[in-house]
């Protein structure tokens, strides 16, 4: 599959749930999900027939990568099952393909060996600071950052690696840890990236005075730790790699806002109740759910499934400024990173 710009569909990212039990202030604020927030209810979740369904099909048309989201994935009873379902998948020329999940950690040590077990070959957690204040007041939940650092642990004793931690940047809030996460993580097994604070969703009152440019990030570190840039591990990474000159370790950063990447964005996203989006910055989605519900094959859902990606013209982060102020002139409301994962 090749949309307008020449970019192929080689990422699928799914969303298996849209509950968290984390309500970090840059993706799901208690002021809008609250106690009386609607969550969804079980059956308008995609199962996880129809879930690897549409994987199935994805992969027999290029897609390699699949990453399953949330929300937080581990709420989602019974997922393990779901990874050995994916697992059994093959490209066309007999590949395995490359299963990864997104997670706060909170119930990722309890899970490490199921998920190995059933076929899961990587994980990312998010991990904002080190410091327990700043931590718990980011997930506002007073959850504690040392049961994170213990899941950390666990995935790597199982296998579940290389593990890459994010964390999302926001200025006065978090960003006077940046040197200390490098230096905590530097010579471990773990590699620790920088993302900027992105305007996903309209709840998070996203300004971009919040924002740290990674130029800035990389600036601090390399006054303390040297580095030096090394090259993407392959075309249409999100992340720009840098290694520590004495060899120990690399750090990324992830640049959406102030260096965008859309020329080269090879992802598609998967809702919870199984709409289609084709950025992340998205304001309306393609009803796959529908559509299966409704009896299509897969012949049908595959020919609907490329004419989207076809027609794909996303290049939001390129063209923030004047998008930005459109959108909200529009009163159109994007996407809740929540829903249609990260």
């Amino acid at each position: 599959m090749i949309d307008q710009f020449q970019r192929p569909l080689h990422d699928l990212r799914i969303s298996v749930t849209d509950r968290c039990n984390f309500r970090c202030v840059y993706c799901m604020p208690k002021e809008v999900f609250g106690k009386d927030f609607a969550f969804m209810e079980r059956d308008e979740l995609l199962s996880f027939e129809e879930i690897t369904r549409l994987a199935r099909i994805s992969v027999a048309h290029g897609v390699e990568k699949i990453r399953l989201t949330g929300g937080e994935p581990l709420l989602r009873k019974g997922i393990e099952e779901l990874v050995a379902m994916l697992a059994a998948l093959h490209t066309p020329d007999g590949r395995p393909i490359d299963i990864a999940m997104t997670t706060n950690g909170s119930v990722l040590a309890l899970k490490a060996q199921a998920l190995k077990d059933a076929g899961l070959k990587r994980v990312t957690v998010s991990l904002d600071s080190l410091d327990d204040a700043t931590f718990q007041a980011m997930n506002d939940v007073k959850f504690p950052v040392a049961k994170v650092l213990t899941s950390l642990d666990v995935a790597h004793s199982v296998g579940l690696g290389p593990i890459k931690i994010n964390m999302v940047l926001k200025r006065g809030q978090n960003d006077k840890d940046v040197v200390a996460m490098a230096r905590h993580f530097k010579g471990t097994p773990y590699i620790l990236r920088f993302i900027e604070y992105m305007d996903v969703g309209s709840s998070n009152g996203w300004e971009m005075a919040d924002v740290v440019p990674s130029n800035e990030v990389v600036a601090r570190i390399n006054a303390e730790l040297p580095l030096v840039e090394v090259t993407p591990n392959y075309n249409g990474e999100t992340s720009r790699r840098w290694r520590y000159r004495d060899g120990g370790g690399e750090i990324g950063v992830i640049s959406s806002v102030t260096q965008s990447f859309c020329h080269s964005c090879s992802r598609a996203r998967v809702s919870t109740d199984g709409k289609l989006f084709t950025c992340l910055f998205a304001t309306e989605g393609h009803d796959l759910r529908a559509l299966m519900r409704g009896g299509c094959t897969d012949e049908q859902l595959a020919a609907v499934m490329k004419q989207i990606w076809r027609e794909r013209t996303d290049r939001y982060s390129e063209l923030r400024s004047a998008e930005t102020g459109r959108l909200r002139a529009s009163g159109k409301k994007r996407i809740e990173m929540s829903y249609i994962g990260g």
